[in-house]
């Protein structure tokens, strides 16, 4: 979804309601700008935080600090910006796993009252009811940026590809930050700069002259909210590191739980939610409620980390795959079934999965060969053979390859699901051993 073509004059347009209350007097000022793909935001950013003195917080920091302290690692907290979901979400829940903690990291910063610059996407996370922040947005119409974009060296067809994808994955994380799925929504900013035809000195001035403005200064209700919003995000890590998945809010002490899901035994979620959340410092009391998802028919899965939730499953058998996958996920483990080489080979480099289970007869690529690629391209992944075919050469092939094991075909759910687990611990510290550097 392109951003909307920008205003016809160069004047700033200023939108949505505020949360009532503000005074005069100059605090430590707080500003976000989110923004288009090329719409001179660096530019405005820098000059902004060296006219109005404020240190400016990014999203590769928030990423990098989420992903350290979350134990996802960067590159999974990044994925959340992301437009493509991974198939193994539902599994995991690595996406609000990292929602989460990224607000924690904002809420913490907003907590030490420094004079703040959110630049990017993290822009979109904290509520509006935090009426200190002033929320600007950068847009451009599509030939200013396609012209940007060229100026930093891409030809025409690879701008316009940038620039999509660049959008969509806006549009994907206003979706899951705010509820709206247009990131350009003026509801979502008070100020909107069309940078096609605002001068950028012009931009910084018009942001820097209403820092002073008593809609955006802090009051007891927006510091309470700065509060809530922290409390919200412990409470939604703690449940996170649990693998829990529903929506969280605070006001005050109380805490409320939104489950969006359908669970069978909704009495028994509801005791360990509670007693998850009223373990957090600071909360005083607990409601458990279901939200409107809850009757859907999706149905609430807890992540279970002793358990591997990022096995790609690879065999041309589709009614034995399909059968086996249902009876792997009956033992809490997350499995995505394809159905030939070269399919699971994209899904290998695309989608990260821990644990690949082959069988060696596969069409096309066949089982060896694309073992030896999948070692090849991710040495952290761990390989599980399951084969029919397999006799003393192949078997010591593929363990030559790195194959974790090999296993007979039909091999038992609850022994392979065994292997399993061991092989996505092994891969965990394959991969933990690769961000260390050891």
């Amino acid at each position: 979804m392109p951003p909307r073509s920008a205003p016809a004059s160069g004047t700033l347009l200023s939108f949505g309601p505020r949360p009532p209350g503000g005074r005069q007097g100059v605090a430590m000022p707080v500003v976000s700008l989110f923004h288009g793909a090329f719409c001179q935001e660096k530019a405005v950013a820098d000059a902004l935080a060296a006219a109005a003195n404020l240190t400016v917080v990014t999203d590769d920091a928030c990423i990098r600090q989420a992903g350290e302290r979350s134990g996802l690692g960067p590159a999974a907290v990044a994925r959340a910006f992301a437009a493509k979901v991974s198939v193994f979400d539902r599994f995991t829940h690595e996406t609000n796993q990292a929602l989460a903690w990224l607000r924690l990291v904002l809420a913490e910063r907003l907590a030490e009252n420094d004079a703040l610059l959110l630049v990017g996407g993290c822009a979109l996370l904290p509520p509006r009811a935090i009426g200190h922040i002033l929320r600007a947005c950068l847009i451009a119409d599509a030939p200013a940026r396609r012209r940007l974009a060229a100026e930093a060296g891409h030809d025409a067809q690879s701008a316009r590809k940038l620039l999509a994808a660049a959008d969509a994955d806006r549009v994907a994380l206003a979706a899951r930050a705010t509820g709206s799925a247009d990131p350009w929504d003026p509801m979502l900013f008070d100020m909107v700069l069309p940078m096609d035809k605002l001068p950028l000195a012009a931009a910084v001035d018009c942001l820097v002259g209403h820092l002073g403005d008593a809609a955006v200064q802090p009051t007891e209700a927006t510091r309470a909210a700065a509060a809530d919003f922290l409390l919200a995000a412990k409470v939604q890590t703690a449940l996170a590191a649990k693998g829990h998945d529903v929506r969280v809010a605070a006001h005050d002490g109380l805490v409320s739980l939104t489950i969006e899901r359908k669970v069978l035994l909704l009495s028994s979620l509801e005791r360990e939610l509670r007693a998850i959340a009223a373990a957090v410092p600071g909360v005083a009391d607990v409601l458990v409620k279901v939200g409107k998802g809850f009757y859907q028919s999706d149905i609430y899965r807890r992540a279970d980390f002793d358990m591997p939730s990022r096995v790609l499953l690879v065999d041309d058998e589709r009614d034995f795959v399909q059968t086996l996958s249902d009876r792997l996920s009956l033992r809490q483990i997350g499995v995505h079934v394809v159905f030939d080489g070269e399919t699971a080979l994209a899904a290998v480099a695309g989608e990260a999965p821990d644990v690949l289970v082959l069988d060696l007869r596969l069409p096309g690529i066949n089982g060896l060969e694309a073992l030896r690629r999948a070692k090849a391209a991710r040495p952290d992944l761990e390989v599980v053979v399951l084969s029919g075919a397999a006799g003393p050469a192949e078997r010591q092939a593929c363990l030559a390859l790195g194959a974790f094991a090999v296993l007979d075909k039909p091999a038992d759910v609850d022994a392979l699901a065994e292997v399993l687990r061991q092989a996505g611990k092994k891969a965990r510290a394959n991969q933990s051993a690769a961000a260390t550097g050891a």
